[in-house]
């Protein structure tokens, strides 16, 4: 009986070797099969788990929805907080997803001294409504008649679109209360003392008299509209080819769809092209003058409609609009100050977490800010702009003494937030 031969000498080890020269492939297989599984994962709608549980609010604003072009807009759901993202199409929207490119080496940062926009960027930014083109409007405003009223385009039923005599046209707000108009105005006056009044429309407030000459020639109009005689509405300079606005990360879809808010910092900045970067300039400011103002119907009330639309990041944000050269908006700020103070206990977890999403600013508004922390005159300077740029301003009054301690509050926490970014930006 012959026995087995034995298998050669050194075969195998020569397996082996074969064996271990597979792996590599082997594993980029699996690599492959991973990364494609985890792409699926990302592009699947997802709940809003991810936010504050028990913190929900108002849904989107009858304003919003009848404000002049709300035509809908892609939104760019970028993750700032991937380093060295690049830009790719995925189902119709743009992402930015990791890749091994860097900015071109003499491309200018958009950020200096770690946490302020850089002069080269603000300088891009839209002007929008001028000083004096606004001083302009409002004087030619409060001496013109009111030559019709119209619906629609104005926001609620009971508001107006009014021609005026000098060919202009404005919207006519009437307020459910006076606090809402008051609300509106002190919004409008605290944005002047923060330096960025030009991103609100000129808006003047007008007493109704059915008798006096700047009504006299809607007066029938008057009688249909329910207004009460005296009543105090605002006038907002109207502006024509207004579109929508969607939010950007890090306040957008992905912010929305369980990561809650991913901090806009100085360091994921430099991929992002010019003008996303000159849109974030604007929205810095729009997030600050909302927590200052505790205005809860704009971005924050998208947030709260994630309960039953979890797409509503990707839509249109509440009360901001873009003009055609690319400027924001910042529409109908009624719930401002003094409507938003008396609610802080059920919206302010959205104004604080929307204000520690932002590490950069205009050095301009943190210098405003840093002043009237210094000073303690937030209140105090509200109240003299108000009283000089407004004559009825005294119908309306001006915030109790309890508002004046909560805004200068609220101005002494932003302060804090920036000088906390401040401190982070020197230890990276």
């Amino acid at each position: 009986m012959k026995r087995a031969k034995r298998a050669a000498p050194g075969s195998l080890p020569v397996l082996g070797l074969l064996l271990l020269a597979a792996l590599p492939a082997l594993w980029t297989v699996l690599l492959r099969r991973e990364a494609a599984t985890q792409r699926e994962l990302d592009l699947e709608p997802r709940s809003p788990a991810g936010l504050p549980p028990g913190r929900w609010g108002w849904g989107r604003s009858s304003a919003a929805r009848d404000e002049p072009g709300g035509g809908g807009q892609k939104t760019f759901r970028a993750l700032l907080a991937l380093p060295a993202a690049g830009q790719e199409e995925q189902g119709g929207e743009r992402r930015f997803a990791a890749s091994g490119s860097q900015p071109p080496a003499d491309a200018a940062s958009p950020v200096e001294r770690g946490i302020f926009w850089s002069r080269e960027l603000e300088e891009q930014v839209p002007p929008g409504f001028a000083e004096e083109e606004a001083v302009a409007w409002l004087s030619a405003a409060r001496a013109a008649r009111v030559a019709s009223l119209e619906r629609g385009g104005c926001g609620r039923s009971s508001n107006r679109l009014a021609r005026l005599s000098d060919g202009s046209r404005a919207c006519v707000r009437y307020g459910i209360n006076p606090e809402q108009i008051q609300g509106e105005a002190l919004s409008y006056h605290l944005a002047g003392v923060l330096g960025i009044q030009e991103r609100l429309p000129p808006m003047a407030l007008a007493l109704v008299e059915a008798r006096g000459q700047q009504w006299e020639p809607v007066r029938e109009e008057l009688r249909g509209s329910h207004w009460v005689e005296g009543a105090v509405v605002s006038l907002t300079r109207w502006v024509d080819n207004l579109t929508a606005v969607v939010a950007p990360a890090p306040w957008g879809a992905e912010a929305g769809a369980g990561r809650w808010l991913q901090p806009l910092s100085a360091g994921e900045l430099g991929v992002l092209p010019p003008s996303q970067l000159v849109e974030l300039v604007q929205w810095s400011d729009l997030i600050l003058f909302d927590y200052l103002t505790a205005n809860f119907d704009r971005l924050v009330s998208n947030f709260f409609s994630l309960q039953w639309d979890p797409r509503v990041m990707g839509r249109a944000t509440s009360n901001l609009l873009r003009a055609p050269d690319g400027g924001l908006v910042f529409m109908d700020n009624e719930a401002g100050l003094v409507h938003g103070y008396r609610l802080l206990a059920m919206w302010d977890p959205y104004n604080e977490s929307l204000l520690r999403s932002i590490c950069v600013f205009r050095e301009g508004t943190a210098r405003r800010v840093a002043e009237l922390h210094r000073r303690r005159s937030a209140a105090a300077e509200l109240r003299r702009r108000y009283r000089a740029r407004e004559p009825l301003w005294a119908r309306l009054g001006f915030l109790s003494e309890r508002q004046a301690e909560l805004l200068q509050a609220r101005v002494d926490f932003v302060h804090r937030h920036i000088a906390h970014c401040r401190a982070q930006a020197a230890v990276l």
